[in-house]
């Protein structure tokens, strides 16, 4: 196949928080490659996830959610979300049918008219099983009035309504050029990173309230083991001693949990055998450390 029949490029996904980008990603991609809570701003970094049509190579980049910045961590986020809209090939809107045209969501249509229709921006409609068809239908018209979308796709991206539609366009859409990944390769996270993604993952959907978003967790070290195995330890690190107790659990019985869950994860995302090791450090000003912020795939110049 020659390099002028394929095609490959950049899909950023945008959204308010929770609009489901991060379950649009998992589905396109066919494996699970970022965080899906229900908690909203579980993302934090631009993630990769690459997926094949025919002859395209698409990747899409989840970004965290747009929303208004109130901490120096949510100013790196949303930077990093508008970086990863303006360097794309195609950006995916993402807006919820239940929520529909939302304050975050005006704004939102506010900056993309600021980047000055450069790049093509197709509007996706969420959660459509939540609405009427009606109520989609008014929904769709009232978005298209206020930006000018190359088109607009109604899916569910828990079910998959209306997603291989969507995939299909996209591998027109992108434009003419070699792929940009080897064919077998799903994300471009390094295996570092995507561990301390899940093991997150794990504790956000533990945890309640303010505790998840005053956390973040690093693979610290990773040693290959002679019989195919591998020994990860990662560290958590949360900003107040309270949080360290709670992280424990009596006796350290929901850290404990939290790492049999990642571990089982990790094991069936990488098909061999992990043994993974936990830690809790308190680190009051975690957040304002740039190292903190590297190792998340974020730019601490960005929350300043």
């Amino acid at each position: 196949m020659t390099d002028t029949t394929t095609r490959a490029g950049f899909v950023a996904l945008i959204g308010e928080p929770n609009a489901g980008k991060s379950t649009l990603l998992n589905r396109m991609v066919g494996a699970k490659v970022a965080i899906v809570t229900h908690k909203v701003q579980t993302t934090r970094a631009r993630i990769r996830g690459i997926a094949i049509e025919g002859s395209s190579q698409i990747v899409f980049v989840d970004t965290p959610g747009i929303f208004r910045p109130r901490r120096r961590l949510d100013r790196s986020m949303v930077a990093a979300a508008w970086g990863g809209a303006s360097d794309a090939d195609v950006i995916l809107l993402l807006v919820e049918a239940h929520r529909g045209m939302t304050e975050g969501v005006e704004a939102i249509l506010g900056s993309l008219k600021e980047l000055g229709g450069k790049t093509p921006v197709a509007l996706i409609i969420n959660k459509i099983d939540r609405v009427k068809s009606e109520a989609l239908l008014a929904l769709s018209q009232k978005l298209n009035e206020a930006f000018d979308f190359e088109h607009t796709f109604m899916i569910s991206a828990e079910k998959g309504y209306g997603c291989e539609d969507l995939r299909g366009w996209l591998a027109g859409a992108l434009p003419e050029g070699p792929w940009l990944y080897p064919e077998d390769q799903i994300a471009d996270l390094p295996m570092r990173m995507i561990a301390a993604e899940i093991t997150r993952e794990k504790l956000t959907l533990r945890l309640h309230e303010e505790i998840p978003y005053q956390l973040t967790v690093e693979t610290e070290a990773w040693e290959e083991r002679k019989d195919g195995s591998a020994r990860v330890d990662q560290v958590v690190y949360v900003a107040r001693n309270g949080h360290k107790g709670i992280l424990l659990g009596k006796g350290g019985e929901t850290i404990k949990a939290v790492g049999q869950a990642a571990r089982i994860e990790l094991e069936e995302f990488m098909g061999r055998r992990i043994h993974l090791f936990l830690q809790v450090r308190v680190r009051e000003n975690w957040q304002d450390e740039a190292e903190r912020y590297s190792e998340i795939g974020l730019d601490f110049r960005d929350g300043g």
